[in-house]
């Protein structure tokens, strides 16, 4: 499967030089094209306060419409009606913003993280889970997270209903029902992580990820205990430097940058 790296959504917090991305993968699944993750979208510049709530006034988003999954779709020379498929990563507003711009999507994600959105506990969940971004009432498929072990995550399930090579992977901490999706490029995988971690930093210890970043990660986690046992499994699959593996995240700039030159070493970071 061709995937293509995109960044859907530039935010801006303060203290965060060289800012956020929104890293979404598009792949050509051979008769379709299927995303995981949806970045911002063409609705939420009309509507922000509704669909991505007072956490805007932190990361501060552009909501730039040139950014939106649709338009750059359009712009590679594909139909959007091509894409069938979102995979999620989670349903946070900066990763589903884009949904609603395809409605006729099938939206795959873990059972927890669908019964966390329709269902928020908490003001941290009231905040990130936003009824406006499911307005358009998505299809949701949720799935357990039972299947097999790979690489080292304890239980993953291909979604064959895409295509082989697509795999959903548990991964709770930032969110109850947060996941990591592998998909298969060919000459190696591509694990994105969504945001199981933020920075780099956080994984090559080569220096100090924002303050600005670790903080808001701390404060939005759904389970911090579960957030420090990733990074050290993330941690470790960085270190084994696997050239069939390449280990992206959602917001890390530098990491879009690596993934869209292709197949760069996987610690090979100014």
């Amino acid at each position: 499967m061709r995937v293509h790296h995109l960044n859907c959504g530039t935010m801006r917090p303060r203290a965060a030089p060289g800012g956020l991305v929104c890293h979404v993968l598009l792949i050509e699944t051979g008769n379709a094209l299927a995303l995981v993750d949806s970045g911002l979208g063409l609705y939420d510049a009309d509507s922000p306060g509704a669909r991505f709530g007072l956490a805007r006034h932190y990361v501060r988003p552009l909501f730039d419409p040139a950014e939106a999954a649709i338009t750059q779709i359009r712009e590679l020379g594909f139909d959007p009606r091509d894409v069938r498929d979102i995979v999620l990563t989670h349903f946070d507003a900066d990763h589903v913003g884009g949904l609603a711009d395809f409605p006729w999507a099938r939206v795959h994600l873990t059972d927890a993280e669908a019964l966390a959105a329709r269902h928020p506990r908490g003001l941290v969940e009231r905040q990130r889970y936003r009824p406006a971004q499911r307005s358009h009432t998505p299809d949701l498929i949720a799935y357990e997270p039972t299947g097999e072990a790979w690489r080292g995550f304890e239980s993953a399930r291909e979604l064959t209903a895409i295509a082989p090579g697509v795999v959903l992977i548990n991964l709770p901490g930032h969110t109850r029902g947060h996941a990591a999706v592998a998909v298969d490029a060919g000459s190696r995988w591509i694990l994105h992580a969504g945001d199981a971690f933020y920075h780099h930093a956080q994984l090559d210890g080569t220096n100090a990820a924002p303050l600005s970043l670790t903080a808001m990660e701390r404060l939005v986690a759904a389970d911090r205990s579960r957030v420090r046992a990733n990074h050290q499994l993330l941690k470790e699959l960085w270190s084994a430097a696997d050239p069939t593996l390449m280990l992206v995240n959602a917001h890390d700039p530098k990491l879009l940058t690596r993934a869209r030159e292709r197949f760069e070493p996987v610690i090979d970071l100014p």
